[in-house]
């Protein structure tokens, strides 16, 4: 019961504190913004956004991060930039190129935000101005975006809202927040939405989306179950707006008025075993877990494993073929390591390897994938971006 009111406590001043002191941040050093993204484009060139003096910023390595280009501003006219644990700007890469950018734009009121998109067509030379993606204005949370692309070109936008519980007021009391999103099928031109997944997610971890042959995509995130259990769901959406049903898919029993900045994410693999890490300090158990989604129409999870030690935090997952590597970072007490642990077989048996480590402040890793092959990427105070590639 110590042990689990003291994780807690840190919990919840990393969330406030936005992280200052966990996982290679010096206690007592000035908050960095290090939030940044990256991803593949159809011809193994990797792309990253990070921010920098209120700009989203833009890179391009055409050798898998061994040197980069200069950074583009994406935003010609400074805004605010949520770039700090869960919030972070977001790239995504469409079939013929072009390269699509969100971020939360912080507004005056606390914890409120707008998503903020914008575009090139001409792979990553100019940018469209800025728009804001929903169509609900109120000074509430719009935040935490996310998007993907489908095979077929059309552009996901989902993020955290607060709109029904501005909608209740004081006549009544609603858990958490909820899952919008908005599609756009002429390359970001325009978006149709808002489209409404689900109720009661928690308010302040990312959303994972995994697009899905049918053209849907698949998401994935944490989500306040009655009355306060913050285990995760998944559900579906479609370009026209429909919805699937929520069905619950972790059942660690976390039941906390508190949101924890640790969100999941997902991948699926050649078969559609869908694979997932996440985070917990439920009853049951506690730490980042990996485990193989149920797709027989049971919910729960199969090949349960413990990720890293007590204090493993923020993992990313991909997959191609049947190999599936997960990335978290770990702090030692004097460094942050960045660690991988990579299966061959679906997610039957592991091997773990350490990637590197920095003694200053880092962000949250990400793993990504190109035909085959995978590349950790880590944004860091002290070395930049380091990218290294995963092997067994």
């Amino acid at each position: 019961m110590v042990m689990r009111a003291v994780s807690l406590i840190v919990l919840l001043l990393a969330a406030g504190l936005a992280l200052a002191q966990h996982a290679g941040h010096p206690a007592g050093a000035a908050r960095v913004a290090l939030g940044a993204s990256v991803a593949f484009d159809v011809r193994g060139a990797l792309w990253a956004v990070s921010s920098g003096d209120n700009h989203v910023l833009l890179r391009r390595s055409a050798d898998a991060g061994r040197t980069w280009s200069a950074r583009l501003p994406v935003n010609a006219v400074p805004e605010g930039i949520g770039a700090e644990g869960d919030a972070r700007p977001k790239i995504a890469l469409g079939p013929r190129g072009e390269v699509y950018v969100t971020w939360t734009k912080p507004l005056a009121k606390p914890y409120a935000g707008d998503i903020r998109f914008a575009r090139s067509l001409d792979g990553g030379k100019t940018f469209s101005a800025p728009v804001t993606v929903h169509t609900d204005r109120q000074e509430i949370t719009h935040r935490f975006d996310a998007l993907t692309v489908t095979r077929d070109g059309k552009l996901f936008i989902a993020w955290i809202d607060k709109r029904d519980v501005a909608a209740l007021g004081k006549r009544g009391q609603y858990r958490g927040a909820a899952v919008y999103f908005a599609v756009s099928d002429n390359q970001g031109a325009s978006f149709r939405g808002d489209f409404k997944l689900a109720d009661h997610s928690c308010e302040c971890c990312r959303i994972a989306m995994l697009p899905r042959d049918d053209g849907s995509v698949l998401a994935l995130w944490r989500h306040v179950f009655d009355p306060n259990v913050r285990d995760h769901a998944v559900g579906v959406m479609h370009a026209d707006g429909r919805v699937g049903a929520t069905h619950r898919v972790t059942f660690d029993a976390w039941a906390v008025d508190a949101c924890p900045h640790h969100g999941p994410s997902l991948a699926a693999d050649a078969a559609g075993r869908l694979h997932a890490v996440w985070f917990t300090q439920g009853t049951k158990r506690e730490g980042v877990f990996y485990g193989r989604l149920r797709t027989d129409g049971e919910s729960g999870v199969d090949a349960l494993r413990r990720v890293g030690g007590d204090a493993a935090e923020h993992a990313d997952i991909a997959a191609a073929g049947t190999r599936v590597v997960v990335v978290w970072k770990e702090f030692d007490g004097k460094r942050a390591k960045l660690r991988a642990m990579i299966s061959d077989n679906s997610g039957d048996s592991w091997l773990e390897r350490d990637l590197r480590a920095t003694a200053g402040a880092s962000d949250q890793p990400r793993i990504v994938q190109h035909n085959g092959r995978f590349l950790a990427f880590w944004n860091t105070q002290q070395e930049g971006f380091v990218t290294v590639a995963v092997q067994p």
